[in-house]
């Protein structure tokens, strides 16, 4: 079974970088994973169209390159079947959004911990990848469910009023801030850059910290880094495949034109 380098380096207190794939193509996988630069990969599942073949590839990609973990992004709607399918087809983390409550928190991880009396989830092992079909121990795959690293956006109004509780949940590893979600749901839409919002994801910084749980921040490029640095953020994941496609057409294209004027 692949060894989860992302939970590893929480573990050993190291700082983490990851980027964003849309795409399901699982080649994006590799072009990424051949170039050694990041610790893992979030498949954003929440903005991709995809199937359960179409993620069982994404894990077969993803074992190609030890060094490396993965991620997904699960929406709200059926979350529990996503988030089960998706450690089972070898995805190894989860990031799960819209949460509004310890409740909804608690909830969430118990889709991924095993169906045991330690760990009191719901969770059963079968036959699928994530447990060697037929071939691995269920001890391992009881193991690896334990070891999956489970991050929640607060992006909603009801996340930040309920953060102190949420940030008491065992199992809770990462916690990000989601300034477009979050502006919509306090009636400030697109305003996710306003003095307001950002003053809301530096307090839940800086509470996560507190807490003893692992701030992550997104940002387009590395430049955006050193603002969330100084605050004690050492986990970040940069760009995403479909934002770097859009600004390369549109920085050609715009010279291109001055060049033919």
């Amino acid at each position: 079974m692949k060894k989860n380098v992302l939970r590893e380096m929480l573990n050993a207190g190291k700082p983490t970088i990851g980027t964003h794939v849309v795409c399901p193509w699982p080649g994006i996988i590799e072009i990424i994973g051949k170039s050694g630069a990041f610790d893992y990969i979030e498949y954003v599942g929440e903005y991709s169209p995809f199937s359960i073949d179409g993620m069982e590839n994404i894990g077969r990609a993803l074992e190609l390159f030890p060094e490396m973990s993965s991620m997904m992004k699960v929406e709200e709607q059926t979350r529990g079947f996503i988030a089960q399918r998706a450690v089972d087809a070898g995805i190894q983390n989860l990031l799960f959004t819209d949460v509004r409550s310890a409740e909804e928190v608690k909830e969430c991880i118990k889709y991924v911990r095993a169906e045991t009396p330690e760990d009191k989830g719901v969770h059963g092992v079968g036959m699928r990848r994530g447990s060697g079909y037929i071939y691995d121990s269920a001890t391992d795959w009881v193991q690896a469910m334990r070891d999956v690293v489970i991050a929640f956006m607060v992006e909603k109004k009801g996340a930040m009023d309920n953060l102190d509780k949420i940030l008491e949940v065992e199992g809770v590893d990462m916690l990000q801030f989601g300034p477009g979600d979050y502006s919509v749901n306090i009636g400030m839409a697109g305003q996710g850059q306003d003095p307001k919002v950002q003053g809301a994801q530096k307090d839940m910084i800086k509470r996560a910290l507190a807490a003893g749980v692992h701030p992550r921040v997104e940002i387009r490029s590395f430049e955006q880094a050193k603002p969330w640095l100084d605050l004690g953020v050492r986990h970040f994941c940069i760009g995403w495949d479909i934002v770097t496609i859009a600004g390369w057409c549109k920085d050609q294209a715009e010279g291109m034109k001055d060049l033919l004027k």
